[in-house]
């Protein structure tokens, strides 16, 4: 640091002649230390909007440099943090403690780690964290800007006047640190920045871990959390947990729109709780899934433009509020995963975007740090300290929040160059090829930070290409994801589906064709909130023909759906058949449930997930080729499909019929003689259907067929499923 002789001979005019000080007064300063604080026997304070001041419990008087903010009086018999009084232009008494005598508060190593990438807990150190330092309590703001002139923290304490508390650069790190004494937990912030262009910029914090509700974009001091948690038995089990061969089956929830209060309003993070769970519970379901709920100022984003990735969003809540919601779903039993975006941040000036004045976050070349498809911009995976940022933020929903796991949007345009780009707009790395090798090691390192840190956690890829390996582990070359989402499946099942069942025998192969990839990754079928908007209908619109036929043909999805290799996800509203598309500004139709079909389908999909929960031969193998075994693929004339999942010795008989037409005496294949019991028929009654189906039990003789020892004859329900167990289990 650079000292100023203030030697008490020191004019005015000498003074305000020296550069550093013409910078604190321009607000131009990246030291204010080297002006302000104690020096030489000299005091000198900053203080913008005084007409006067006292220092100290003598009440020694201050007197103003020339015509400026700057205070100075004689250190002598002075506290090393005194208080000041002083009188604003309105001639209201102030009181302050001088905050231009306190030491670095970010250690060495911190900042190294930082620099490295490497600093999982950071967010204990960037934004604002309340600390006592000298027995007197206030907050230390600190941000990364390195391109910047001048840092300040603005707020409701100093009137959001970038003049008054410039913080100092911590060397090359880029680190800009201000401690604030009597700053407390609930007051509002930002960061004023000069860049070095001149222009100045007022952005919230990167790392504020909580934020005003829209369209306010301050963030809020928030002191370290007391919640009491009661989950300590869930993340015992959790740590141990096979999720290779366990069940997982999760409901995708928007929390803005999943219900509404009475007055059209949102509902708080605790009464989603209980009501989210207790609906999920009843279903069956495992975990649910939560839509990005990390900050946002728009809500038609539904959370995908994230600027706030320590904070759960305001409008549901505090973050001990969410923290009960993780702890209320985990007593309860079920799971909490959350949408998180590391591929893309929105534009908005009060955010991340030219952060310092330059391209900070972003890549500032657009060929790699703009989005074509959402004119967003690209996180800068090569930065260490933007991938820290990120890295840190995974760690901390699992950490500080408990959740299970991440699922991680966009991966398919986070891996490749030329994602959405024509010839042309896009370079080759320096390989030759199309894969951005900085993301790919941004990827491998999460995965392994998150598996290494928080074992039994799960982090689950949107990926839509071939790209190799993305749920195989990193240290055998792949990307190490838990689960990677199954599009073809999903857009495969959709398209076939929606045709009219006459053509169905046409398109046979759109349903048989996923099994020759199903073992290649870890796959989750996904029938997700994407399948439902911009014009794409809801589930059960998408089916053809009468009302009674879209719904015989939605059962049919999910019995499809819940016995096909790989764990299992459905967006709200699909368990009761909604019928209108899914839009983020209005509750699911819960009116629906007054309609037989829809209690029906609800019914349906309680049973799916307890046949599938219960039974291992429809589970334990989700990503292994000996949990599957076709009996008969080929069936086209008839538009169906049979197939035994299998654990061991324990077997479940498969057949679906994707047409109107009720089929009798259809003979298949089975592994095993003896009386087998058809444990569900998706036309049962229960269910909205027309009961047609086999009395409940059928016997195997043995008459070889399609290659197995015995075989069963069969009535096949119109737009039909049904799963058959041998009576021996």
């Amino acid at each position: 640091m650079q000292i100023v002789d203030m030697d008490q001979s020191l004019g005015d005019a000498a003074l305000l002649a020296r550069e550093d000080v013409a910078r604190l007064l321009a607000a131009r300063t990246h030291d204010p230390f080297a002006v302000l604080g104690r020096h030489e026997g000299r005091r000198l304070l900053w203080l913008p909007w005084a007409l006067r001041a006292h220092v100290g419990p003598q009440r020694i008087a201050a007197t103003r440099v020339g015509k400026t903010g700057l205070f100075s009086c004689p250190d002598a018999g002075l506290a090393a943090h005194p208080d000041v009084e002083w009188e604003d232009a309105a001639g209201r008494p102030r009181r302050c403690v001088d905050p231009w005598n306190f030491g670095s508060q970010i250690g060495e190593l911190d900042l190294h780690l930082f620099a490295e990438g490497r600093h999982w807990h950071v967010y204990r150190h960037l934004g604002a964290s309340l600390r006592e330092i000298d027995g007197i309590a206030g907050t230390l703001f600190a941000t990364w800007a390195p391109n910047a002139e001048r840092v300040s923290v603005v707020g409701d304490f100093n009137a959001w006047d970038g003049r008054c508390h410039p913080l100092r650069v911590r060397g090359s790190s880029g680190v800009w640190e201000l401690f604030l004494p009597g700053v407390g937990a609930g007051a509002l912030y930002k960061f004023e920045i000069r860049a070095r262009d001149g222009g100045i910029a007022v952005k919230t914090d990167p790392y504020g871990r909580r934020f005003e509700q829209r369209p306010a974009t301050a963030a809020v001091v928030t002191g370290p959390t007391a919640y009491d948690w009661g989950d300590s038995a869930w993340l015992a089990a959790r740590r141990t947990r096979d999720w290779l061969r366990a069940p997982l089956s999760v409901y995708e929830v928007h929390l803005g729109s999943w219900q509404r209060a009475p007055g059209g309003g949102f509902l708080g993070y605790r009464e989603l709780a209980a009501r989210i769970a207790d609906h999920a519970l009843a279903l069956g379901f495992t975990h649910i899934e939560l839509m990005p709920i990390t900050e946002h100022p728009l809500d038609e984003s539904w959370g995908y433009q994230a600027t706030g990735y320590f904070a759960p969003t305001s409008r549901f809540g505090s973050p001990d509020d969410f923290r009960f919601f993780v702890d209320h779903c985990h007593r309860c039993g079920l799971g909490v995963l959350l949408d998180w975006v590391p591929a893309h941040f929105p534009r908005d000036a009060h955010a991340l975007a030219r952060f310092d004045g330059t391209a900070l976050y972003e890549h500032a070349d657009p060929q790699r740090g703009e989005h074509r498809d959402w004119g967003t911009l690209i996180y800068d995976y090569g930065r260490h300290e933007v991938r820290n940022f990120l890295l840190a933020s995974a760690n901390f929903w699992l950490e500080e929040f408990h959740v299970d796991g991440l699922r991680v949007d966009a991966v398919a345009s986070m891996l490749y160059l030329d994602y959405s780009r024509e010839p042309g707009d896009w370079s080759p790395n320096e390989n030759g090829g199309r894969e951005n090798l900085e993301a790919v090691h941004f990827l491998r390192e999460l995965n392994a930070l998150t598996h290494g840190l928080h074992p039994g956690t799960l982090t689950l890829a949107e990926e839509s290409t071939a790209w190799p390996q993305v749920t195989r582990p990193v240290d055998q070359g792949g990307l190490g994801f838990s689960m990677k989402w199954s599009m073809g499946w999903m857009h495969d099942t959709l398209r076939y589906l929606a045709r009219d069942p006459v053509h169905r025998h046409f398109h046979h192969q759109e349903l048989s064709f996923g099994m020759l990839y199903a073992f290649s990754e870890n796959f989750q079928l996904p029938l997700s909130h994407d399948e439902v908007v911009h014009g794409k209908r809801s589930l059960v619109a998408k089916m053809p023909g009468d009302s009674w036929q879209r719904h015989a043909n939605l059962r049919l999805l999910y019995a499809w759906q819940f016995t096909y290799p790989g764990t299992k996800l459905l967006f709200m509203g699909g368990e009761f058949a909604q019928e209108r598309e899914w839009s983020h500004a209005r509750s699911l139709d819960w009116e629906r449930l007054e309609d037989p079909l829809a209690r029906g389908t609800l019914a349906l999909l309680s049973d799916l997930n307890a046949l599938y929960r219960d039974t291992p031969a429809l589970h334990a193998n989700d990503f292994e080729p000996e949990g599957f075994r076709w009996i008969d693929c080929h069936d086209a004339a008839h538009a169906a499909l049979s197939y035994v999942r299998l654990a061991g010795a324990q077997y479940r008989v498969v057949v679906l019929n994707f047409t109107p037409v009720v089929r009798r005496d259809y003979r298949i294949g089975v592994p095993c003689a003896g009386e087998w019991l058809e444990v569900l028929n998706t036309d049962s009654r229960h269910y909205g259907g027309t009961d047609v189906g086999n009395g409940g039990r059928v016997l195997a003789t043995a008459i070889p067929h399609l290659g197995e020892p015995y075989s069963i004859s069969l009535t096949l329900p119109p737009l039909g499923a049904v799963l058959l167990a041998p009576v021996r289990d």
